[in-house]
């Protein structure tokens, strides 16, 4: 049974937890048989726990639309870009034909920040989305258009981290 009324969430800030949160939700929403579809932007790499479990969890597809590697803020490669614009063209796609209840747009935030797709395309995606559906928006750097046009926005704020102590990431905890 789809959503009464979809929102926009947003989960942004310096602390850990963005992707976690939006994965949750999908977990969630999975559980009361709803058609969650995220989409990976800036990762490309098979070695994240969401891509090595979506396929067992009803209703969760997931997509990469990035490198494995990082990309150079200021200097994207062409395949980064491109990688990008197949991405935005994948959210598209599902707002236009109303294909998932909740659509992630995981490190939409850092894409824009680093050139990689537009303020405005995300923008217009929302504004085009069917009134059922839910749009979370994950990573650093949220636009203030994002943050004003959002119905939820939830500020990961970094206290501590065990990564100052020179602590490398964790399989199943930070990938």
């Amino acid at each position: 049974m789809p959503l009464a009324r979809g929102t926009v969430q947003v989960y942004t800030g310096d602390g850990k937890g963005k992707t976690t949160a939006a994965l949750g939700q999908a977990l969630r929403a999975c559980g009361h048989d709803l058609r969650v579809y995220m989409i990976q932007f800036m990762k490309g790499s098979d070695n994240y726990g969401e891509v090595r479990i979506f396929d067992k969890v009803p209703g969760f597809k997931l997509v990469q639309s990035g490198l494995p590697t990082f990309v150079e803020k200021g200097n994207p490669s062409e395949e980064d870009l491109r990688l990008a614009r197949e991405g935005m063209k994948l959210a598209r796609e599902a707002v236009e034909k109303g294909t998932c209840d909740i659509l992630i747009l995981d490190e939409i935030n850092v894409a824009v920040d680093y050139g990689l797709a537009t303020a405005s395309e995300v923008l217009e995606l929302i504004r085009k989305k069917p009134a059922q559906m839910e749009i979370i928006l994950t990573g650093r750097y949220a636009p203030a258009e994002f943050i004003e046009i959002a119905d939820l926005v939830t500020e990961m704020k970094e206290i501590k981290h065990h990564y100052t102590d020179g602590q490398e990431m964790r399989e199943g905890i930070e990938f």
